[in-house]
């Protein structure tokens, strides 16, 4: 099977064969490759928003496998040169420090294909969304939700009231991690937003977010895949629980769940698509991520579950949740009203911090 640049086909104002440009316009017998994601809802979503038109588009085959995120099984592949990943959803952080580690092929901001409006891609995107390896994806957000069938004492409406467990009693969920955690404390402890880093940044200020994260510890069930939020609040295993936005959006409008966000102190993060260094697919790879990166495969995607895209001229492309019909503005984690509440990740802290904050907090969970 050849592909030829007058073979590929055109949707709205992006034209494929600007996406196979970057690597070679004609190849024969294009290799499968395999996106790693992270599954459920968000992997439908991506299945839907971009690889299925990837593979109509171009004829080259997708295998997908989902994973709880870090960077094990990528160096394991990379150290041993047996890559059967080629293209992976990384939290900005992991990115970074996995390119740092040379387990990530760099990927050129100017041969991804331009915005919906013909704006170059590296004005295109966020300035947050460009690092050396990895190609800006979509804003998640981790917030909290609670079931409006099993919270009591009212309507949490801050980070404060997740900690308040006298005026909120019952137990709570939040992931096996550091990062976003001792975040969440030090806001629910008074400190403001464009102070939660320079905070954290000091041993006074660790210790102040590992306190308020004592107050609750004996009421968290902690959690690691992105699907347990959602059923610990369905099944009242938990009052409340830390989540994925899309993902505690999309229980409520497809499952009809009672879950409520609260956006107050939302931790807004960029995800990037990363290429691990070495795979012997790499046109292929470098092509899927140009197509999965562009506006409206973006546009797609968060019109499928409630993720902004990193590209401004996608972001108005998505107006009506596809399988529901439901306008999506107030549910995206970026728009203006819901990122005025927000802290957004700072992943250059956490490169610099992880393996220590990581063996801390081990070491805190096991007291």
């Amino acid at each position: 099977m050849q592909l030829h640049c007058s073979n590929l086909r055109t949707t709205g104002t992006l034209v494929f064969g600007v996406i196979l440009g970057a690597v070679g316009c004609t190849q024969d017998q294009p290799q499968a490759i395999t996106v790693v994601s992270w599954g459920g809802s968000y992997g439908r979503a991506v299945d839907a928003g971009a690889i299925i038109p990837f593979t109509e588009a171009t004829g080259i085959p997708v295998t997908v496998e989902d994973y709880n995120g870090g960077l094990a099984e990528i160096r394991a592949q990379v150290d041993v040169g047996n890559i059967r990943w080629d293209v992976v959803s990384l939290e900005i952080a992991d990115a970074v420090r996995a390119c740092d580690e040379g387990l990530l092929e760099p990927i050129d901001i100017h041969a991804l294909p331009p915005g919906h409006d013909g704006t170059p891609a590296a004005e295109d995107f966020v300035p947050e969304a460009q690092t050396t390896c990895g190609a800006g994806f979509l804003y998640a957000s981790t917030v909290y939700a609670y079931s409006e069938d099993h919270v009591a004492g009212g309507e949490p409406a801050t980070m404060a009231d997740f900690f308040d467990l006298e005026k909120f009693p019952g137990r709570r969920g939040m992931r096996r991690v550091p990062q976003g955690n001792l975040e969440f404390a030090l806001m629910a402890d008074g400190v403001p937003r464009d102070q939660v880093y320079p905070t954290l940044n000091t041993p006074s200020g660790l210790d102040r977010a590992f306190r308020k994260l004592d107050t609750i510890k004996e009421e968290v069930i902690w959690w690691e895949a992105g699907a347990q939020p959602q059923q610990m609040l369905a099944d009242g295993e938990v009052v409340m629980s830390t989540a994925y936005n899309g993902r505690v959006f999309n229980a409520r409008v497809l499952e009809d769940r009672p879950f409520v966000i609260v956006w107050d102190g939302q931790l807004l993060a960029v995800g990037q698509l990363g290429i691990l260094r070495g795979t012997p697919r790499l046109q292929e790879a470098l092509s899927y991520v140009a197509f999965a990166t562009s506006a409206e495969s973006l546009a797609r995607i968060g019109s499928r579950i409630s993720y902004s895209p990193t590209r401004r001229s996608g972001m108005p492309l998505v107006t009506t949740h596809v399988p529901s019909g439901v306008e999506m503005g107030s549910h995206m984690p970026a728009t203006p009203a819901n990122a005025a509440r927000a802290l957004l990740y700072d992943w250059s802290f956490w490169v610099d911090y992880q393996d220590e904050l990581n063996e801390r907090f081990s070491t805190w969970l096991a007291r």
